[in-house]
């Protein structure tokens, strides 16, 4: 029988890998990698020959009895994705369940994941928090934002940058405009940002300077 490693990989920093992610990348037999080409740079930065194969979320759910196939005959995968640690808002999540069930060993690894330092940073409240990743684009939308300006928890959301004045501006339309909310964008990259502020404040400074990036909310919870 062989193993799955979930690995996670650096947002943007590539001295933020671990000596245990590049052993594991180094001596598994099958990389599936979300994008072949990015994780191709990734690889060869580190000097790493293993073989690839592509693994998304358009074809996920294709490629996994094969997978699982050949898992059950004894090769070893490391499943990575484009950058952070897979099935946190990635593909990863279909393939360690159908492990699971079928007995197959899962091994996942510690390491980068954008909302972590997002949060510790945010300045707000992290000894209780919820994950929503992203919002649903249309259909629900709505709904999930009245449902979570209930929320007393901190919220942390993904969001895309053409995407983030508008977030921002539903935020100041359900959550109210002094809620408050912490974007970072481009983490451990070369222009790191985080701005703090109310929710009206965020979205005047990001109306008035349009972002790039990759980019995490966290907006407080609601005052009981």
């Amino acid at each position: 029988m062989g193993k799955l490693y979930i690995v996670p990989t650096p947002i943007g920093n590539l001295k933020d890998i671990t000596l245990r992610a590049l052993d594991v990348l180094k001596e598994v037999d099958l990389i599936l990698a979300e994008d072949t080409r990015t994780s191709g740079k990734l690889l060869k930065h580190f000097e790493i020959s293993t073989h690839m194969q592509s693994h998304h979320m358009h074809n996920e759910h294709k490629t996994i009895e094969n997978l699982i196939n050949k898992l059950k005959a004894g090769t070893t995968v490391a499943l990575i994705s484009d950058a952070g640690t897979p099935a946190i808002s990635d593909p990863g999540f279909l393939l360690t369940r159908a492990c699971i069930e079928h007995g197959i060993e899962v091994d996942c690894l510690p390491g980068a994941t954008a909302f972590v330092p997002a949060l510790v940073n945010s300045g707000l409240s992290n000894d209780k928090f919820v994950f929503e990743g992203f919002l649903p684009v249309k259909k629900g939308r709505q709904t999930r934002l009245q449902f979570l300006a209930e929320e007393t928890r901190t919220i942390i959301f993904y969001e895309s940058p053409h995407k983030l004045v508008k977030t921002l501006a539903h935020f100041c339309e359900y959550f109210g405009e002094d809620r408050q909310v912490s974007v970072s964008r481009e983490l451990t990259k070369l222009y790191e940002e985080t701005i703090r502020g109310t929710a009206k404040e965020v979205l005047d400074y990001y109306t008035n300077k349009p972002p790039k990036g990759e980019i995490v909310i966290c907006v407080g919870g609601k005052n009981k």
